[in-house]
């Protein structure tokens, strides 16, 4: 099963006009995305909600980082926690993000491969 298939494309845009505060936040995201294991966490957490072990595995990072990373994810905003007894479960806070990093680890699965682009 492909990526695509996986996940759904955006189906619905905003109709208001961007500006200054929308473009700054974007390129938030984006600047905390730039970590590639931040990336990867929030690609794990695109699949569906997990806690630090799970993530850490997934990652290949040291369980400290993945916690430090998880924490600028959480209060970036991007990814929320609830408690399950004694683990931290952590999820994407919305579909947006799950759909940007779907379609950046897709366009990047294309630039790796020399799939040809397509819309």
């Amino acid at each position: 099963m492909s990526v695509s298939d996986e996940f759904p494309t955006a189906t619905k845009t905003h109709t208001h006009p961007s500006g200054a505060a929308q473009f700054a936040t974007a390129a938030n995201v984006f600047s905390l995305l730039s970590d590639p294991t931040r990336l990867h966490l929030v690609w794990s957490l695109a699949r569906g909600e997990a806690d630090v072990n799970t993530l850490t595995e997934a990652s290949g990072a040291a369980r400290p980082a993945v916690s430090q990373h998880l924490a600028k994810l959480r209060l970036a905003g991007l990814v929320d926690v609830r408690k399950e007894g004694r683990r931290s479960v952590y999820s994407l806070h919305d579909g947006h993000l799950r759909r940007l990093v779907t379609e950046a680890v897709n366009h990047a699965d294309h630039m790796v491969s020399g799939a040809p682009p397509h819309d």
